[in-house]
């Protein structure tokens, strides 16, 4: 592959600048029947928890006009299971794996960091999940308070040698000020941002839809809201920020890198286009080679254009 696409998450060097969101693709083995998963700058996995969590109970999903409502509730096998089943697999298929890490408490994210740090040769970098807005204990209560996510970061920059993506909750009054707060305890990078809180209400039962009445709200209708919070972020702090939100074609892809990305993970598109990575990699080369530019030199290229 030219070194058009190129692109790096601090140490972390990529073939090209997209990858799976966490929760949108399994563990990313129920994919390689569509897409071979090295055409994928980074395979990131669903989120881990200390022992097996089975969610939310149903209804946990919801369609919306120009997206979807989910309430998984971080649904998985627990962190033994993926070292021993789901690890091994991913690492013979992927050029990049990233493992999720998410828990209960700091404690269940200190565990699970521990256990993957164990296995760090076959894992390229740690996505911190403090987002996840469908958990009642964890999750994004740790991601809408600074001094929470600075402390369970310093937390875990202690515990482990891995670069440590962190993946911030845009439910919050001042984005950019626990961005700060998270890159000063050590996080090697920002992945922005998670799903937005919303819910919707079936009116000839009048009652919620969702169980757990409010959901994440994923899809084409956050990405004007997720580029405006990777433009804050990436404006507030020195690491690397990965833009994620509502990407359905090339445009959102390179507004997030003009943005100020260093990369761009694609989510809720796969339930309709499994292999969609491999089409905005086509599209990205050829948008790049029409407009004679790379991946790198695109980076924050609209920050320049404007006085901040």
């Amino acid at each position: 592959m030219s070194n058009i696409l190129a692109a790096a998450v601090g140490a972390v060097a990529l073939e090209n600048p997209l990858m799976n969101a966490s929760g949108t693709f399994g563990s990313g083995k129920e994919y390689a029947d569509f897409i071979d998963l090295r055409e994928l700058g980074a395979v990131v996995g669903k989120s881990v928890t200390p022992r097996p969590t089975r969610g939310n109970p149903p209804p946990r999903l919801v369609e919306t006009a120009a997206g979807m409502l989910n309430a998984i509730g971080l649904q998985n096998e627990g962190v033994d299971y993926f070292l021993r089943e789901l690890l091994p697999e991913l690492r013979a298929r992927a050029r990049v794996v990233v493992a999720n890490v998410a828990g209960q408490s700091e404690d269940d994210y200190a565990e699970v960091t521990r256990r993957l740090s164990a296995a760090s040769e076959k894992i390229d970098a740690l996505e911190i999940n403090i987002s996840c807005p469908n958990v009642k204990c964890g999750g994004m209560a740790f991601g809408t308070d600074a001094s929470a996510a600075a402390q369970l970061t310093a937390r875990l920059r202690a515990e482990t040698a891995l670069p440590l993506w962190v993946k911030l909750s845009p439910n919050v009054t001042d984005l950019a000020a626990i961005a700060r707060a998270v890159e000063q305890a050590g996080a090697d990078a920002l992945v922005v941002a998670n799903t937005f809180l919303g819910m919707a209400i079936d009116i000839e039962k009048r009652r919620p839809i969702l169980a757990n009445v409010t959901g994440g709200l994923s899809g084409a209708a956050i990405h004007p809201l997720a580029l405006r919070c990777v433009w804050q972020v990436a404006g507030a702090v020195k690491c690397p920020v990965i833009g994620c939100g509502g990407v359905t074609g090339i445009r959102e892809v390179i507004g997030f890198l003009l943005a100020g990305a260093t990369a761009v993970q694609v989510g809720m598109r796969h339930f309709s286009e499994p292999a969609v990575i491999r089409r905005l990699t086509g599209e990205l080369r050829a948008w790049c080679e029409a407009h004679q530019t790379t991946v790198r030199d695109l980076v924050g290229g609209a920050r320049n254009s404007i006085k901040n």
